[in-house]
């Protein structure tokens, strides 16, 4: 006893038991220093301020808002252009380090620098895309001259090369006029032209399409590949493109444009493409080619000096502030958001000259608040800053403050997303720590199984730091982790399996009789026990968990599907006593005589007289050796349908007086609570009518407006007392626990039915696979076990280390939400969410 009592002390001193006590008070401070203030209590102390305009939305620190909101959209813009240089990152996550030297930043000259920063990386962005538009254009045309060069020398080359036939041809196809000078030739090949550009490899399709819609056929397009792909100056990424040559008959010379040129320019216009001078001859090709190859290359040059220059001052951006410390924009990201919060809550503040909000914080931090408060004004003559409790307790409930540490968080987390508790309320997390653990493994119980999960575990506590940001999940529950596969080997070993594979770690005290040479192979042999089986004094069973000798037994289902289904309920029964004694606490925290008289102790009194009776039959029967064992079941339907049992355990008298004494429960918790409460609410309501006629006799039948809207809002604020609601209350509540009690047991054996599915898949797996490769004549069944081995680890780690360990983790959660904590667990408070910069920087780190 002295030892739990002393465990209870533990953990109410560490905030497990029971949330913290909270005080309601109100922080007065100077307007001038007020951001002083705000930035010690965020930094030094936890404080939760109520909003003191939420009816008139007065907001007097909206415009510091408005600037830190335009500073941060600077840093997503720099973070966005930086994320674009190659190798570089920020360095973050040292959110301890930044708030140790966050007075080191100033509001004005981080918001100089940045916008300094920022105008230089628009400058840095524009002059970027100008040189890439030279250098895009400059490489396009240098692709067109390319091209001409391509096609000029095939024309030449095609007719320097002609056979004697063709020549003969050509000759004879030429103009008469052409012996004449030519003239009449050359003004012929005036009549077609050209236009040549370059566009996007997956517009040229349509653009031919539309270009012979368009022209009605009487154009020919030629388009060449470029293989070199561009950046896009706009958007930064890179396009592929293709050079284009659209030959047409021209029948205008001169200077003058047809009606056909007219056209194609129009519809290259309209596809935004770039258009250059086809060359006139091979000669002015090369030329220009080698002026435009010169203009590249010092595009080029350009580009990289630019790039050179922009990764110089990146790093200055990058590079960490100082040792263990983050990079300069990350803390002026950490700068801002701290910023923000501060001025946000200076937002919930009321007051010209003094600001003051009412405020929730913790009973023990008073003294330091008082002491910072009064260290931090004295150098500063009038301007001071107080702290005034309340000298009444608030009518509105505190909120729940759990203090938690690394190890138990996880297992808050569990409890918190079914319901906060209520202020002061008992907390499922401090036995979820232990029994949620311990019921995982009951369902999950094997050595190997555990070892893998174990392993798993201990992998991740010793890895927090690097899984902290790369697999978040894995590092919140990574105790969880380890405690499931402690505790699944545990149970492992209590159910003696290891891969479905019994362990001899002790003699068995079974033995098997002599075999005589009658007996048939297959013939079943009953092995005789070397243990005092009748309690008489003798040597003792197996030391620990269950005889290998049951392995491979015809009846080992038979015995394991019987002692798990009991050890099942057992357990069961003793959570929910559990839950019902935390009941009791609470009522006799809270001082509720009611509850606890007509609640908590018929309650307690149904449960240990049906379902404790149960437990001790199970147990009793364990333990005592009998000739003519009962049956728990008949003799449970036996006691509840009030008829004769052919063989009690305890005779028929002490089932018939424990089922009176539950059916006296019934009524017990069904009809005084709602007439008690309705006696109390009448005594209460007679004072407040005497104060109202008292006070109203007393100014001449008439009172203050004042006083009276304050006490209508009093009245209006308590729940008005409605018989008939309670009385269904309290039938709705009576039904749901007695159904509730007979439902929540049958779903224990949920314990038995996971544990029993996974020895068996366990078995089924190993000898389907491993048994199978083992079992091959020699030598062949040392390939046959390396591969069965592989199919065999495969299995185990999808279905049993996955599907089989998520399936026991929800019907665990589900025996803590619905069968434990609905015992006493209201599960209705709100949540204490001080403003802290550690838990500000670190919700929008962990975003």
């Amino acid at each position: 006893n002295w030892l739990l009592v002393a465990l209870s002390n533990i953990a109410v001193a560490m905030g497990l038991l029971r949330s913290e006590p909270m005080k309601h008070g109100t922080l007065v401070v100077p307007v001038d220093r007020a951001r002083e203030f705000i930035d010690l209590i965020g930094k030094n102390t936890k404080m939760q301020f109520e909003d003191m305009n939420a009816r008139d939305m007065h907001r007097p620190y909206k415009k510091y808002i408005q600037r830190i909101d335009e500073m941060e959209r600077i840093i997503r813009f720099l973070l966005e252009k930086l994320t674009k240089v190659p190798g570089a990152s920020p360095v973050k996550h040292n959110v301890d380090a930044f708030l140790d030297h966050s007075d080191d930043y100033k509001l004005d000259d981080v918001e100089a620098n940045l916008h300094k920063i920022h105008k230089e990386f628009i400058q840095f962005k524009e002059n970027n895309g100008k040189l890439l538009e030279r250098r895009n254009a400059a490489l396009e045309e240098r692709y067109v001259v390319q091209t001409a060069m391509a096609s000029m020398a095939h024309v030449a080359s095609s007719r320097s090369v002609r056979a004697p036939e063709d020549r003969f041809e050509f000759e004879a196809s030429r103009s008469l006029l052409d012996e004449e000078g030519g003239t009449s030739r050359r003004s012929l090949e005036t009549m077609f032209s050209n236009i040549a550009g370059v566009i996007h490899q997956e517009e040229q399709d349509r653009f031919a399409r539309m270009l012979f819609r368009a022209t009605r056929g009487n154009t020919f397009t030629h388009f060449q590949q470029i293989f070199e792909p561009m950046r896009d100056p706009k958007t930064g990424r890179e396009v592929h493109k293709s050079v284009f040559v659209i030959y047409f008959q021209d029948h205008r010379i001169g200077s003058s444009v047809s009606a056909m040129s007219e056209k194609i320019n129009k519809i290259c216009n309209s596809f935004g493409v770039n258009t250059y001078r086809w060359p006139s001859s091979r000669t002015a090709a090369q030329e220009m080619n080698d002026s435009l190859k010169v203009q590249v290359e010092d595009q080029e040059r350009l580009l990289k000096a630019h790039e050179h220059f922009v990764k110089s001052e990146a790093a200055s951006l990058l590079e960490p502030v100082d040792r263990n410390r983050d990079s300069l924009i990350e803390e002026w990201r950490l700068f801002c958001i701290k910023e923000k919060s501060i001025y946000a809550t200076l937002n919930l503040f009321e007051g010209n000259m003094n600001l003051r909000a009412s405020c929730w914080y913790p009973e023990e931090d008073e003294d330091r608040i008082r002491a910072m408060c009064i260290q931090n004004s004295s150098s500063h003559g009038h301007t001071s800053a107080m702290l005034v409790p309340d000298k009444t307790p608030p009518r509105k409930s505190p909120p729940t403050y759990i203090k938690v540490n690394e190890f138990t968080a996880i297992f808050q987390v569990l409890v918190n997303t079914y319901g906060l508790p209520r202020y002061q309320e008992a907390n499922p997390a401090l036995f979820t720590i232990v029994t949620f653990p311990f019921l995982f493994g009951v369902m999950y119980g094997d050595v190997g199984h555990g070892l893998m999960l174990l392993s798993v575990g201990i992998y991740a506590v010793w890895k927090a730091d690097e899984l902290k940001f790369s697999l978040p999940v894995m590092h919140e529950g990574r105790y969880i982790l380890l405690m499931m596969g402690l505790f699944a080997v545990y149970c492992g070993f209590l159910y003696n399996d290891f891969f479905s594979i019994g362990l001899t770690l002790f003699e068995s005290r079974w033995t098997q009789p002599a075999i005589s040479p009658e007996t048939k192979p297959g013939s079943v042999v009953a092995m005789q026990p070397k243990f005092d089986h009748e309690n008489r004094g003798g040597p003792g069973p197996y030391p620990f968990g269950l005889d290998p000798a049951w392995h491979g037994a015809q009846n080992e289902l038979v015995y394991l599907n019987s002692m798990k289904m009991k050890l099942a309920v057992v357990l069961g029964v003793a959570q929910m006593l559990v839950g019902l004694l935390l009941r009791f606490t609470n009522a006799m925290y809270e001082k509720n005589m009611v509850d606890f008289a007509c609640e908590c102790v018929p309650m307690f009194i149904f449960m240990i007289c049906f379902f404790g009776f149960m437990d001790y039959m199970i147990l009793f029967k364990w333990v005592t050796p009998m000739r003519e064992p009962p049956s728990i079941i008949n003799s449970m339907i036996a006691m509840a349908m009030w008829s004769e049992d052919s063989n009690p355990m305890f005779g028929s008298l002490v089932p018939q007086m424990l089922m009176v004494v539950c059916m006296l429960a019934v009524p017990w918790m069904l009809i005084p609570k709602p007439f008690i409460l309705h006696r109390r609410n009448q005594v209460q309501s007679r004072p407040t009518t005497q104060r109202f006629r008292a006070s109203s006799d007393g100014l001449g039948g008439h009172m203050p407006l004042s006083d009276e809207e304050s006490l209508l809002c009093e009245e209006s604020e308590e729940d008005e007392f409605d018989l008939t609601e309670v009385v269904i209350h309290q039938v709705i509540e009576t039904i749901e626990y007695v159904l509730g009690t007979v439902s929540h047991t049958a779903s224990y054996l949920r314990l038995w039915a996971l544990s029993l599915a996974h020895q068996q898949l366990s078995l089924v797996f190993f000898g389907m696979t491993m048994l199978g490769g083992m079992s091959a004549p020699f030598p062949l069944n040392i390939f046959t076990t390396y591969f069965a081995f592989g199919a065999w680890f495969g299995v185990t780690v999808a279905i049993l280390l996955g599907m089989d360990v998520m399936e026991c983790f929800l019907h665990t959660l589900r025996l803590h939400w619905v069968e434990f904590q609905s015992k006493f667990y209201k599960a209705d408070g709100y949540a204490f969410e001080p403003f802290c910069h550690r838990d500000v920087l670190h919700k929008k780190t962990d975003e």
